[in-house]
């Protein structure tokens, strides 16, 4: 029988690549390869058919590329939503090619509100399509989500989930410089904001659990917050972890391992400029212009090992 819980079909996708990683899809028009941005259709950043035309082949050749070596791609749609109609509708392929192409797709669009209009953003965000002129369209297989709302903001994306073996990930600690002038505020009992988030999201969290011992319930928590990972591990054994900020953000992979147990589960591993854009990077200059997907394969095979060895550093 097919998998049906995100948790456990996330965890099969992890064994079967044999890597956390994860690729993050945040392309940026200015800085894509001239390969792609001199050809006709795809060259006037005047017009966002032209953008957003040269976008999705830019993205299509990384998913042609990487569809072997990674169980996932998180899209961040704002990069889309950036070309207004046009965008949204590159969005919503991108989610059906990743799918086709045996990846599970995680869309990174951080919803929030209450009442009637938090479900109208976990309909359009997360399910999958039932109006009958559209066709089959699928909606990704997970999305992040902010808490800020409590509980009856997350319950119309949670129901979704469970009625469609989808995920969602709740934004805990994240990693952008700021984060603690909002998520450490501390409370009553002195402990940060954060914190008590995540006493919350543990009791959200069991009505999702796969057999795999993790739910479908996962928590953002950046890679450049090392006491944050470590104390959250503890606090939510049972929860996955989105680990952004390796990479361009300069996260550790080191802090990261942490996380994980001796059968490499535990969270996924998200990099997206120091992969996508790799091309750009001194380190793989090798590459000629127009190899910039080799490029990016490469990148991908080196973060693999990157992460391969920090596990293995951290369990020995």
């Amino acid at each position: 029988m097919p998998i049906t819980n995100f948790a456990d079909r996330l965890l099969a996708a992890i064994d079967q690549r044999q890597t956390p990683l994860i690729l993050g899809l945040d392309p940026v028009y200015e800085k894509l390869p001239a390969a792609i941005t001199s050809q006709a259709g795809k060259n006037d950043p005047t017009r966002a058919g032209d953008c957003v035309n040269a976008m999705l082949e830019f993205c299509r050749q990384i998913i042609d590329v990487v569809a072997a070596h990674v169980p996932a791609v998180k899209i961040n749609s704002a990069y889309f939503e950036r070309y207004q109609w046009l965008g949204w509708q590159a969005y919503g392929r991108l989610v059906q090619e990743s799918r086709a192409a045996g990846l599970l797709v995680i869309g990174d669009v951080k919803r929030a509100d209450i009442g009637h209009t938090a479900e109208q953003y976990a309909a359009a965000a997360l399910a999958d399509n039932d109006f009958s002129d559209l066709g089959h369209l699928s909606g990704p297989d997970a999305i992040t989500i902010n808490p800020y709302f409590g509980f009856d903001g997350i319950k119309p994306f949670t129901d979704i989930a469970q009625k469609m073996g989808k995920g969602v990930f709740i934004l805990l600690r994240t990693s952008n410089p700021s984060a603690g002038e909002i998520q450490e505020i501390p409370a009553a009992d002195g402990r940060p904001l954060y914190q008590h988030v995540a006493d919350r999201m543990d009791a959200w969290a069991q009505g999702l659990m796969g057999t795999c011992g993790f739910s479908s319930i996962g928590a953002v928590v950046g890679a450049t917050t090392r006491d944050s990972l470590i104390h959250l591990r503890r606090a939510l054994p049972h929860t996955l972890f989105l680990i952004p900020g390796i990479g361009a953000q300069g996260g550790n992979l080191q802090d990261c391992a942490h996380v994980f147990d001796r059968a490499g589960h535990g969270a996924v591993i998200s990099a997206s400029r120091s992969i996508i854009f790799a091309y750009r990077d001194k380190k793989y200059a090798g590459f000629a212009d127009q190899q910039w997907s080799k490029a990016v394969l490469q990148s991908v095979l080196d973060t693999r090992r990157e992460i391969t060895a920090a596990l293995h550093e951290t369990q020995r």
